[in-house]
């Protein structure tokens, strides 16, 4: 795909959204339940969608609320519903709805009042109760300013898994094609004022606890000098709050909150997405690297990370997994050696290789991290992430921290490796993981996709690739099902000996997706793409 000339650069202010325009469509605009693209659709994580194209308007989440209410009924689940939200413009309309819902169903729904929360902070709530809580997050995470989003989190506090979504999902619709009718509601007012709505101080728990998973007092003791780009999302105050209780030295290079984002710079297609693992999205902070010892970057819900240092930029975030997890392995003796590592088979091989050469059991699962909840929950993972940025680790002494993704921690630890080993995370990765296991060259290309297409996605079988040659090697394997846990992963993935590619639909946007990764150089990663993109569109106008 093609870069667009304004990548990299400040929007112009006649292409910025305008918020009243979209908070007036999600209470006006009602959706067509005939539709396909108008129905509630959970994808890699929630449903998400633009009001203006009647994809999340008021009825999709009267219709979600109830139907996770019923769900909660169904499962015994009688503590809080943990509720929190992010700077989205249509994230706290949403908030207010599934509020008058949840409160009029009699479930005791805790928040912060119009304080923006973090996806880690709410799932950090949900496995601290004791008790069986569950969450709502409202928020599309990443995704550009015109869309709005939520997603469910269960007791074990991570991103809820199919078979949970498929119900939430289905029952929804079932409400929209109903016309709402069995969707108990309350007036704002009265939901606002009710004992079942308690207020909740998410930050504090967070913040004051943060030393059972990071080495706080070193990243002190070191003194080093932070810069932190919250992208405008909800852990501006969270970051505040860490310079403030750990006494560090953190400079935020932008704090402002404005759902319009117009102080972030344009994406590789020329969209606003405040994706902190782009560079072009990350340029603002990229251009200050030499102020700081380590800058750091969040989306706007705060579950995804970026690592910028002063030799290398932009950190890629496949490399950056793999130094999280040799670290990890290395400087937390403590923890058992039975403890595996997560990743998803669209992530760097080098992760693969650390967790291989350290002993450590190793999955591979579709993409998201949903699948790597139970593990980190129940107690056999160290670590689960995924190549776009995300990733959680467990405290200290192996318990559970967030089952989310955690873009706080994960920015926070690239602090305590550069004060633990004097390396920042790229000269860690160039020191340490090539220094062990050679060079890889790493690329994800997006591509618009459409209906007909993703269906084609669906239907694609190994069968593509046999006999195929891809960068002038035989491919030795190809699969549609993950190997650590045999679950389909949406598309396909095809190995040679000195690379691989994978291809999927995206979950959350109109695109699809082609990861590639060689073990040889950069000219053999750009042959290994040139054959992909042959093989699928051979596939695909077939399908």
């Amino acid at each position: 795909m093609s870069l667009h000339p304004n990548a990299g650069k400040m929007p112009a202010a006649q292409s910025l959204i305008d918020p009243s325009e979209l908070v007036t469509a999600f209470f006006t605009l009602q959706p067509d339940i005939t539709v396909p693209a108008q129905r509630v659709s959970f994808g890699t994580s929630g449903h998400r969608g633009s009001s203006l194209n009647k994809a999340f308007n008021e009825a999709h989440l009267l219709a979600v609320a109830q139907a996770v209410a019923d769900h909660r009924k169904e499962q015994g689940i009688s503590g809080p519903l943990y509720l929190g939200f992010d700077s989205h413009a249509l994230s706290y309309p949403a908030f207010a709805t599934v509020l008058r819902v949840l409160i009029a169903n009699a479930v005791t729904v805790r928040f912060e009042d119009r304080q923006l929360t973090p996806t880690p902070a709410v799932s950090h709530a949900i496995l601290a109760h004791q008790g069986n809580a569950d969450g709502l997050i409202l928020t599309p995470s990443h995704n550009p300013p015109e869309d709005g989003g939520i997603k469910y989190n269960p007791p074990d506090g991570g991103p809820a898994d199919t078979n949970v979504t498929k119900v939430i999902q289905s029952r929804a619709n079932a409400y929209l094609e109903a016309h709402l009718e069995g969707v108990q509601t309350l007036s704002f007012e009265r939901a606002m004022a009710s004992p079942h709505a308690e207020r909740f101080d998410f930050m504090a728990d967070y913040v004051h606890r943060l030393g059972e998973v990071v080495d706080m007092e070193a990243i002190k003791r070191a003194g080093l000098r932070l810069g932190v780009h919250p992208m405008g999302g909800a852990a501006i105050d969270y970051w505040h709050a860490i310079a403030q209780h750990w006494d560090l030295n953190i400079s935020l290079v932008e704090d402002r909150v404005d759902s319009r984002f117009g102080f972030i710079p344009c994406d590789h297609d020329g969209k606003i997405r405040m994706d902190c693992s782009s560079p072009h999205a990350m340029a603002s902070l990229i251009a200050v690297k030499d102020k700081f010892d380590l800058a750091l970057g969040n989306d706007t819900d705060g579950d995804r990370h970026g690592i910028v240092t002063p030799d290398a930029g932009l950190l890629n975030c496949n490399r950056y997994l793999a130094v999280v997890v040799d670290y990890l392995i290395k400087h937390r003796p403590h923890l058992p050696q039975t403890l595996g590592v997560g990743t998803t088979v669209v992530t760097s091989a080098q992760v693969g290789r650390v967790a291989r050469a350290a002993g450590r059991p190793f999955m591979e699962t579709p993409v998201g991290v949903k699948w790597f909840v139970e593990g980190l929950f129940g107690g056999q993972l160290i670590f689960g992430g995924e190549e776009s940025a995300g990733g959680t680790f467990v405290t200290q002494d192996g318990k559970p921290w967030s089952t989310d993704k955690d873009g706080i921690i994960m920015c926070l630890l690239a602090a305590e490796i550069q004060a633990v080993t004097g390396k920042s995370p790229s000269q860690y990765y160039q020191d340490v993981i090539e220094a062990q296991f050679g060079a890889t060259w790493y690329q994800r290309i997006d591509a618009p996709i459409t209906d007909a297409l993703k269906a084609g996605f669906a239907r694609l079988d190994s069968a593509v690739a046999q006999g195929a040659v891809l960068a002038g090697e035989p491919v030795a394997d190809a699969f549609t099902r993950a190997p650590g846990n045999d679950a389909a992963i949406g598309g396909l993935k095809v190995v040679i000996e000195s690379g691989w590619f994978a291809a999927r639909p995206s979950g959350t946007e109109p695109i699809y997706k082609i990861y590639a990764e060689s073990f040889k150089s950069q000219a053999h990663l750009d042959a290994i793409i040139k054959d992909a993109q042959a093989l699928l569109a051979d596939w695909l106008a077939k399908a």
